[in-house]
Parts: structure tokens; sequence; C-alpha cells
């Protein structure tokens, strides 16, 4: 078994390094191509980890471009980028590579296992994606192309960054903060020239915290166009972005790039994503129209959408005689980190152990995970928010399980990184119950990646897995957070060690699917937007037309003109997700199903539990989620699971 690489990442030395280990794998490929009877074991394999070895070398890169960004960090990633993004495409181009890997599955299909097959398949598809089997010119365009829209994705994401970071509101009046938590008020208190003032800014933590909270509503809105009017240079990248995707889609040969974001997806065709998402616009918009009329008759003035935070917190004391602030003692992030942790040894039978080694920040910290004893894999949480951070939430894979060529195991790590609010000394780090939600999704996509048994690094964890699908076991975890018997595991106050009494657990799931519809449609607006937006792209003034005829149907409440969501909508802009953002409501149907098999079963007896992680958590991506979910649940996904999951009559 090979040992956990260490967490280096040598700034100064990095570029040089990252130029020998491609120098080197371009010769190790060409020594391979030249072999003559090219088989999985003699090709594919050595391939495969020359994958591996560089994904292991950058990953801490990107890592720490993201959770400790600085000019040097973004100076280095913006050097390798190119080097990297030339080199991949190169390869996902060969067309040597590419007949290679089409031979072998040909003359070794009947002596290769299930993996070996999957890898073999899902590398076809991806060379015939990038463009290997066309000819040179076109193949040539599709490498600037690669070039330009990683360029382009990085510029967005680090635009957003210095915009969020740029900002800051700073009060002096005591009443412009009155009815703030007072753990809240604690965090944006400073002294200056004598004075105590209170700093906000557009980190989520703080932003959330005012829009909830803060009641003077000119404040609120000043924030609030703040946040939707970030970046605007974001907008000449969005421009060229989608021309650059809408080209190189109709490059490989489809009719845009929803069609070419499919190919790698559970979604069988365009019509039926579009089908998908208003069915479900239709059941949630009745019910959605009915909370906001509740929601308007407790408001002085016609709401807007700096307002809905704010009154949607006051409704929701009144109707549901919840206060997020009264439960916050209960949510200390270590006790809630250690609480999840047994919950997942009750479920699933992990144990986690502390690690005691240095990574990027003082507070970032790493487990390993056994199973029956066994070592099985290393997490890493960095989970507070600080200047360095970029907002949001995230799971990122590192290692991969897998056997070498040698027959040596390599185990699996990842990094759960989370913006939660900063501890101090005299201060810990109370959280939300919807950060305590986070964590367990975030925790959930770790699982799934860090418990694979997969022998093949490509599709080992959540490599391989479709897009649609990969929310599926982030989505599912998320769910518990909110049973009782998981609850009490760790929501205990943090300065008395009471556990959150049962009253108090009652209105946290009777206020769970407060507002849902609404919050259904927010989330069905973003995925219009970006599947249409692929599906005929526009340019300039048509992003936001496109924008606000989507918004006739999902917004209640029309934004203000200044909205200008799109230029810090980095899940399809800087991430992954660009045609793929309905790709959370897709797996929301599968999770859901799953998770009510789960509590039917019980908690600790749940033989569905234990099926799931012997069937989902350990395949990774080596069969296709269509066939994991059948084997496990001996059925299609029921739609119904997920309007029932959210509280809306269908």
């Amino acid at each position: 078994m090979q040992p956990f690489l260490p967490f280096r990442c040598d700034l100064d030395t990095f570029s040089d390094e990252l130029q020998t280990i491609i120098e080197q794998n371009t010769k190790e490929i060409e020594k391979l191509l030249a072999i003559k009877q090219k088989t999985y074991a003699n090709f594919v394999k050595p391939f495969e980890e020359l994958e591996e070895k560089l994904n292991l070398f950058v990953t801490p890169l990107s890592h720490l471009n993201s959770v400790n960004n600085s000019e040097k960090t973004q100076e280095v990633y913006a050097e390798a980028l190119p080097v990297i993004t030339e080199y991949s495409t190169r390869l996902s181009q060969n067309i040597k590579i590419y007949n290679a890997y089409k031979e072998i599955l040909a003359n070794e299909q009947d002596s290769l296992n299930y993996e070996q097959k999957r890898v073999l398949e899902l590398n076809i598809q991806h060379f015939e994606l990038s463009g290997a089997h066309l000819d040179d010119a076109t193949k040539t365009r599709l490498q600037e192309i690669n070039l330009r829209k990683s360029e382009l994705a990085n510029d967005f994401s680090q635009n957003l960054l210095d915009a969020t970071n740029a900002y800051e509101k700073i009060i002096e009046d005591k009443a412009d903060i009155k009815g703030l938590p007072q753990s809240e008020i604690e965090q944006a208190k400073f002294e200056e020239d004598g004075k105590t003032k209170y700093k906000f800014t557009l980190q989520i933590p703080s932003y959330i915290a005012y829009m909830t909270y803060g009641p003077n509503r000119e404040i609120r809105e000043e924030l609030y166009k703040a946040y939707t009017t970030r970046a605007p240079q974001n907008a000449a990248i969005i421009d060229e972005l989608l021309e650059l995707r809408d080209e190189s889609a109709k490059l490989l040969g489809f009719n845009n790039y929803a069609e070419f974001s499919l190919a790698t997806k559970m979604a069988p065709t365009t019509d039926k994503v579009l089908k998908f998402l208003n069915s479900l616009l239709d059941n949630a918009t009745t019910q959605a129209k009915e909370e906001l009329n509740e929601l308007q008759k407790i408001a002085p003035h016609p709401l807007e959408s700096y307002d809905t935070a704010y009154y949607s917190e006051i409704l929701k004391k009144q109707t549901h005689e919840i206060d997020e602030e009264e439960y916050r003692p209960y949510f200390e992030q270590k006790s809630v980190v250690s609480g999840m942790m047994q919950f997942l040894h009750n479920i699933f039978g992990i144990e986690f152990k502390v690690v005691d080694i240095d990574l990027w920040d003082a507070k970032a910290y790493a487990y390993d995970l056994f199973i029956d004893g066994k070592l099985r894999s290393r997490l890493y949480l960095d989970l507070e928010a600080r200047e360095s951070k970029r907002g949001g939430a995230w799971m990122h894979d590192w290692q991969s399980h897998y056997v070498d060529h040698y027959g040596n195991t390599h185990l699996a790590s990842a990094f759960v990184v989370c913006n939660f609010p900063p501890s101090k000394d005299d201060n810990p780090s109370l959280l939300r119950h919807d950060d305590v939600v986070t964590l367990f999704h975030e925790m959930g996509h770790a699982i799934h990646h860090l418990l694979s048994e997969v022998s093949e690094s490509e599709v080992s964890g959540v490599h391989g897995v479709e897009w649609d699908a990969v929310e599926y076991p982030s989505q599912f975890l998320e769910n518990f957070a909110y049973e009782p018997e998981v609850l009490k595991i760790f929501a205990k106050h943090y300065k008395t060690g009471e556990i959150l009494p049962d009253a108090m657990i009652q209105k946290l799931i009777d206020a769970k699917n407060f507002l849902s519809a609404m919050a259904m449609l927010r989330q069905l607006e973003f995925s219009l937007f970006d599947f249409m937006l692929h599906l005929k792209p526009q340019k300039g003034d048509g992003v936001q037309k496109l924008l606000d005829s989507i918004r006739e149907k999902t917004s209640l409440i029309k934004p203000p003109s200044y909205n200008k969501f799109q230029n810090g909508f980095a899940h399809i802009f800087a991430g992954g997700y660009a045609a793929g953002y309905y790709s959370y409501k897709w797996a929301e149907v599968l999770s859901a199903d799953t998770f009510y098999a789960v509590v039917d079963d019980g908690l600790n007896s749940s033989q569905t539990a234990k099926r799931y992680r012997g069937i989902i958590l350990r395949s990774g991506g080596a069969k296709s989620m269509q066939d994991l979910y059948i084997e496990l649940m001996g059925k299609e996904a029921d739609v119904k699971q997920l309007l029932r999951l959210n509280g809306i009559n269908d």
C-alpha cells in the first residue's frame, strides 16, 4: 500500500517542475505508442498512471489558489494554466492514442473486466468529444478554444474574488445593527478612532447576516446592489465564453453546447431536460405564489429582492416560532464535525482518526478514514471564511483509490472546503443550521470519492460519474441533517452541553420546507437560464433578455434592473456546470428516493444504507449511475419523492 502524499506546493519552483513532468510524460507516451502489440496492461494502465502523476502535482496549486489566494498563487496558476491546457488538449486529440484505445477494446473485449471496459469506453468518448478523429485544422482550432476557455474561466473567478474582497460597508449607528445576532455583531465589530464600528462585507457569512437580520432597508439594498453588480467586466467574458463553447460544439458535430454537454450525462436529450425542469416549475408555481402572499402580508411596503431574506426570517419566527440565532449555540463547528463523523460511523461503519500534519492554514486539519480497522483514505477539512479564500463550499478530490501496474494499492484523499463564520479565541465558530446542511452535503461528495474500491483511477471515486448524477451522494447525505437521531449526536450547547431540546428539533423539521416552493423556483431559474443559454447562445443585451424572459415565470418579485446575477454565476462560467446546472434537481430525484428508503428501514439498522455504501459509494464511476441506481433500488427514480421532500403537492 502506497503512503499518502504530503501536501506540498513550492510556488517558486512549480512552473519548472510542471514543465519537467510534462516533458517526461510526453516522452513516456511516445514510448507507449511505439509498442506494436498494445494491451490494456502495457498501454492503458501506464498511460493512466502518467495522468494521475500530473494530477497529483497540479491539484495542490489549484487548491491553494482557492483557499490561500495571493498575487503569487494567481501568477503561478495563470502561468501554469495554458501549459496544462495545451498538454491535455494535445493528448485528447492524439489520433494514435484514440486508435489504440479502440483497438484494445476490440481485441480484449472478452478478457477485460467491467472497470477496464468502462475506462476504455469513456476514453474513446472523451477523445471523440475532443475532436481526435477530426482534421488537423479543426483540432488546432479546438486546441485554441480550450486554452482560451480555461483562461477566461480563471479570469471570471478571479474578478469575482477581487470584487468580493474590495467592498466593505462600515456602520457606526447602533440602531442599524439592532436585531442582529450577538455573534454576528461580534464578528463585525472593530475599534477605530476611539469609536466602535461594524464592518460588513460581501463574503457570504457577513452578507447573509445583514440581509437576514439587518433592520436598515437602505443598507440592505446597498449591500444587495454591491453583491449583484460585482465584476461587471465578467459580462465580456460571458460573451466570449458562450461564443467559444458554441463554436467548439459545432466543430464536434453537435447543434449546440447543450447537446455536447449531455453526451456525458444521464439525461438523454435536451427536450427531456427542459420537460423535467418545466414540470417542476408547473408543480411549484401555485404554492410559491401562496408563499409570497403570506410574506407580503407582514411587510409594510411592496417586497423587493433585498427584502425577502429579512421578512422571511420574521415570518419564520411568527409561523414556526423559530429563531436561527437560538440554534447557533447548539451548532458549534467542532461539535458538528465530530457528531457528523459519529453518524457516518453508525450508518456506514467509517472511523475517523485525526492526523497531525502541517497544512496550508493553521485552521485546516486532516483525518484518516478506516473501515473494519483498515485504512481507507484521507480527508482534509478547511471550514472557516477568510479573505484569501474564494466564497462558497466545495469538495475537491486529490488522490484516487486505484491499483497500479505493480499491484500496489493507492488510497484516496480529498478536500472539503467551506466558508463558515471564523472562530476567535473568545468567540467559537457557531453555525446556522443551513451551514450544517452544507457540511453534510460536501461530506457526501467526499465519501463518494474516499470510499471507492475501484482499481482503475479514471473511474474511481467521483471520476467517470455522469455530471447530472454527481450530486446524488451529496444531496442524499444532507437530508440527514434534519433527522432527530442525527441531530442529537452533535447538537449540544457549546457552553452548557445541553442537547438540542425535542421541541426545538421539531420546529426545525416543521420549518424545513418553509418557502420551499419559492426556493424551488429560484433553482429552476438558474437551471433554465443555464440550459437555454447553451441551447441558443446570446450576446450582450441578449443574455439579460433571456434571463428576464425566464424570470417572467420564475421570479415572483421582479429584480431591480441593475441586478447582473449572471456576472457572478461562477458555477457555469468558472466551474463545470455549463449546460449542467439542472443536475442539482436531476440528482435530487435520486437522492430523495434513496433517503426515504433508508429512513423507512431505520437509520441504525438500514439495509439500504449498507447496500448504498456497497453499490453507490464503492463503485464510483465504474458503472453508469443509471445501472447502479437500479441495482440499489430495483426501480427507476420517482420524481414524486422529490416533491414530497420539498413539501410540494404534485
